[in-house]
């Protein structure tokens, strides 16, 4: 793990269910999206819409950022550069007891069931996490 000096980073990204996404546009442009996220051991993993910009940017250019928003003061700032892939072979976000823990009441805010979001957000990203400042 990346932060096993920093177990407040750790915390927030267990905890927190909003970190940026920043891919890379062919043209070299990035882009950023919030997306909900869950951490695994030394990678992030993300259920994102199939038709996204953010698929199609990954699945040219895996190099990728991710941020979590910091406390308003200038701390409680968590910065990852990552390497991400497009799997496949992960099961949708409903056969993921930690995934449905973690989101159920944004799903059931937005209508959906986790069913309903597993056919939605259908694509699963992985982002193995190469370099991760915390401070």
């Amino acid at each position: 793990m990346i932060f096993a000096d920093k177990p407040a980073a750790i915390r927030r990204l267990q905890d927190e269910p909003i970190i940026w996404l920043t891919t890379v546009r062919p043209n070299g442009q990035p882009q950023t999206s919030p997306v909900w996220f869950l951490l695994r051991d030394n990678e992030m993993l993300i259920y994102s819409l199939p038709d996204t910009a953010r698929v199609a940017n990954i699945a040219a250019n895996p190099k990728v950022a991710l941020n979590l928003d910091g406390n308003g003061q200038g701390g409680a700032i968590v910065t990852i550069e990552g390497t991400a892939r497009i799997d496949n072979a992960i099961p949708p976000a409903s056969e993921l007891p930690e995934y449905v823990s973690k989101y159920l009441a944004f799903m059931e805010r937005n209508g959906w069931t986790p069913e309903v979001f597993s056919a939605r957000y259908s694509a699963p990203l992985v982002v193995t996490m190469n370099r991760g400042r915390a401070w």
